[in-house]
């Protein structure tokens, strides 16, 4: 993490849809802006006890008749359905960030269950049949975070891996044994036979004991994978890099960022002994240099035939980067200098990607491109499409070059990423299918510049330097089986859909998230467990073939009242966000926010349709539910998804393209940020971690309502943090952290022995750690320069074209009445 001052400062579907999708949101009426709306005024003498609107317990019983009884189903489930009336309810935020609902399983389980930070799905109570998920009108699906760090990770190597003879599901804790040598697969129930060798626990080093094996005992295990699931041998670490160095890129001053930061981590990047990297420069022509171990000094290839562009010699532009070393430091130290005096102001990317391809083909690897304008010659050359007046539905890509180029990429185990540094209009929606399709990353800095934007260059630095350094696996393939009776019909993500439950991932990165949409084909009602399991094989960067399997066990349900009780509202959020984003591309950004809407009202109206008896008035949610409405509003006014002209395109792109390939807990914190007021922080529920007291302040509601003068507050964002100190805070407060260190001198927070700095140094360090990547701190004073990027978090206040969170519930009941 590091420490800044404040400066103000579409892409197609994920995946060829192989069923078709259940309705996303229907046919209410549009929402009208919020200067048309007449809402009563909010009451703020309404009552208000703790977390919940407490009236709803009086109607338990009511509901439980309702519902068709509520016998056998546990105490938090009872809690999850209470009715809240969320007109009247104020205080809805937990006083921690939410967790995740656990599923209703036996103690054995729930234990062995996959962690909900690798696996989710929107509903931990499976319904058993497609008419009963109808009648919720809840979408189902899967947040998936397949390859995301993990402390503790089982590593099997065995001769046999055990897999069901019919679909192929791995061995996993929730098969049954009928005896000693035969096991009941949990997805398709075909038995089979245990392999000899799996009598032999390697753990205990005991025979006649399969159930006590680790891959029974772990849901999320990792198999050494023997050659039967090689194509070729393990493909070596195989990083290529993609310059831009036209007059816009060297003024910007990334490309001294960049080498500074490639030359500290050479030798912290993944890999091994084999591990091969090479480098190309583009402007008007394409630049490649040979490093072999035998020159003196890094010799420079020009390629000035863009139209045809050739390599003009394969065995020396890649490299091993052992035997290379010198010479790749050469080239790193001198590489900003070659271009400190160009002139050169055009553009060739899709040349400089084509050279890429032909470069990289017989090996597979990474390719990270740096580009810093819109491209201007060659293959791929653009136009600029943004108009000001209109920025919200050019979402679609101009030409089918780079999704093409992505397409034969990932034939040859090629990813590229794409690092976009550019000030003006790039046309990102048309850049990002060459990441999209390759199962790339994108990163996106607009207005980067070392001298007036000295804050995203920093951002740059260090996003560059956990990118080099992360861990990383080559020419994998993911596949997602589920229980006999569901189906997946849609995939979110940024990969190649290589069959209707098979992703191609030229390269996987932990940072990736996946989402998938399900539906019910078969009635589930002759078993009492769903199965989901994500296979992913993938070449480790030591050239190693292993498969990483995540398998998730949920109850199945015939009652709709169960359906409402594991109903996890955030999984449901960050799959909508998805859908929305797909809709927004395939038809609009108002047809999109519209279905956004319409699902929190059909949802709503469904759960009150369900329990009419109740006689409540009101608008009323289901517990579980009640942050939904809240949850869908603050989707509304991201960048991604937002009405006006105010947000730029390519901003605009970016956000969408954040929520398609984002795990769930950085989607949600970019939704939803974590607001804590920190100037009154004590020790009360704090952690004790590491001779580290911890605290742990209440969660905020994001209303300015919420923000004093004399307080201290922190918003946590994910990938920032923003500190807003209050014009009259407690100066004793400013002198025990060393705020004004900060603020007036852009250093890290000062290392004070003072209590209360030891804790905010703890509590922001805590916070970091629950992330893989790195964090921005910006620290605000007070001031109306500072205002506009800290209050577009503010969600629940209304803003010049968008709703307040009360007059949203007032629009949300009033299309509930229609």
């Amino acid at each position: 993490m590091f420490v800044t001052l404040f400066l103000e400062s579409s892409i197609p579907p994920s995946a060829d849809m192989t069923k078709q999708a259940p309705p996303f949101g229907y046919g209410y009426p549009s929402m009208q802006p919020a200067y048309q709306q007449r809402p009563s005024p909010r009451t703020d003498s309404s009552p208000s006890h703790g977390r919940y609107n407490q009236t709803g317990y009086q109607h338990l019983s009511q509901l439980s008749a309702a519902l068709g009884g509520l016998s056998g189903v546990p105490e938090l489930e009872v809690e999850a359905l209470r009715p809240v009336n969320l007109l009247q309810e104020r205080n809805l935020l937990p006083h921690r960030p939410l967790d995740a609902p656990e599923p209703n399983l036996n103690a054995d389980l729930k234990k062995a269950n996959c962690s909900p930070d690798t696996f989710r799905c929107t509903l931990t109570n499976i319904p058993q049949t497609q008419a009963l998920l109808n009648k919720a009108r809840l979408p189902l699906g899967l947040l998936l975070h397949p390859f995301r760090d993990l402390a503790q990770l089982p590593v099997i190597t065995s001769s046999t891996i055990v897999r069901c003879r019919s679909c192929r599901t791995y061995i996993n804790p929730f098969v049954s044994f009928l005896d000693q040598r035969r096991w009941k697969c949990s997805l398709c129930y075909r038995v089979n036979d245990v392999p000899d060798e799996f009598m032999y626990n390697p753990v205990t080093r005991s025979y006649g004991e399969p159930h006590k094996r680790p891959e029974v005992q772990n849901s999320t295990v990792e198999f050494i994978a023997s050659s039967d699931y090689m194509l070729r041998p393990p493909q070596p670490a195989v990083y290529l890099f993609v310059l831009d160095v036209s007059h816009n890129a060297v003024d910007a001053g990334y490309l001294d960022v960049f080498c500074q930061t490639l030359l500290e981590n050479l030798d912290k990047m993944p890999g091994d002994t084999r591990t091969r990297v090479g480098f190309i420069t583009f402007n008007s022509t394409i630049h490649f240099y040979n490093l072999h171990e035998s020159l003196s000094q890094p010799q420079m290839l020009v390629v000035s035939d863009i139209d045809d562009i050739f390599i003009p010699t394969h065995d020396s532009l890649l490299v091993n980067l052992k035997e290379s070393r010198a010479l790749v430091r050469v080239l790193l130290t001198s590489l900003p200098g070659m271009f400190s005096q160009t002139r050169e102001t055009h553009s060739a990317l899709g040349p400089a990607l084509q050279a890429a391809y032909k470069l990289m083909s017989s090996t597979g690897g990474r390719v990270s491109v740096f580009q810093t304008q819109l491209p201007t010659l060659g293959a791929g050359l653009l136009q600029s499409r943004e108009d000001p007046n209109q920025r919200h539905d050019t979402h679609t890509h101009a030409t089918d070059f780079y999704k093409k180029l992505a397409l034969d990429c990932s034939g040859q185990q090629i990813g590229v990423d794409l690092f976009l540094l550019s000030s003006q209009y790039s046309d990102l929606a048309s850049l990002a299918c060459v990441s999209k399709y390759s199962a790339g990353s994108i990163f996106y800095y607009p207005s980067l510049h070392h001298v007036h934007n000295p804050a995203q260059l920093d951002k740059f630095q260090k996003d560059l330097e956990r990118y080099l350094t992360r861990k990383i696996g080559f020419e994998a393939v993911m596949r997602i089986r589920c229980t006999k009776g569901l189906s997946i019909h849609t995939f979110h993500g940024n990969f190649f859909v290589r069959s209707t439950d098979l992703l191609s991932l030229a390269n996987v990165n932990p940072d990736s998230g996946f989402a998938v949409q399900m539906s019910i084909e078969e009635s589930m009602a002759d078993t009492s467990l769903a199965c989901f399991q994500a296979a992913l094989l993938y070449t480790s960067s030591k050239g190693k073939r292993r498969i990483r399997v995540h398998t998730l066990c949920l109850p199945v349900v015939s009652q709709l009242s169960d359906v409402y009780a594991g109903a996890d509202v955030q999984a449901i959020t960050c799959l909508l966000a998805n859908m929305a984003i797909d809709r927004s591309i395939s038809s609009s950004l108002s047809d999109a926010r519209d279905a956004l809407v319409n699902a929190v009202v059909d949802s709503l109206s469904a759960y009150k349709n369900t329990v009419s008896n109740l006689q409540q008035s009101g608008l009323i949610a289901p517990a579980a539910l009640c942050l939904f409405p809240l949850y869908v509003l603050a989707l509304l006014k991201q960048k991604a998804l937002r009405t006006g002209t105010s947000t730029k395109l390519d901003e605009r792109v970016f956000a969408m393209c954040e929520f398609k390939s984002q795990p769930l807990q950085q989607i949600m914190r970019t939704v939803h940020p974590d607001l804590y007021r920190l100037d009154t922080i004590s020790d009360e529920g704090a952690l004790h971690l590491n001779d580290c007291i911890v605290p742990q302040p209440h969660l905020l509601h994001l209303t300015a309502e919420k923000l004093t003068r004399e307080g201290a507050f922190l918003m946590d964002c994910g990938s920032v943090f923003y500190l807003w100190i209050g014009k009259c805070c407690n100066d004793m407060f400013i002198r025990d952290v060393g705020a004004l260190t900060f603020i007036r001198h852009n250093t890290q927070i000062p290392e004070l022995e003072t209590p209360l700095s030891e804790r905010l140094r703890a509590l922001l360090a805590w916070l970091q750690d629950s992330r893989t990547f790195s964090s921005t701190l910006h620290v605000l004073k007070d001031d109306a320069s500072a205002k506009t990027s800290f209050f577009q978090h503010l969600v629940e206040d209304r803003s010049e074209s968008a709703f307040s969170y009360y007059e949203f519930l007032l629009h949300i009941q009033q299309q509930m009445t229609k």
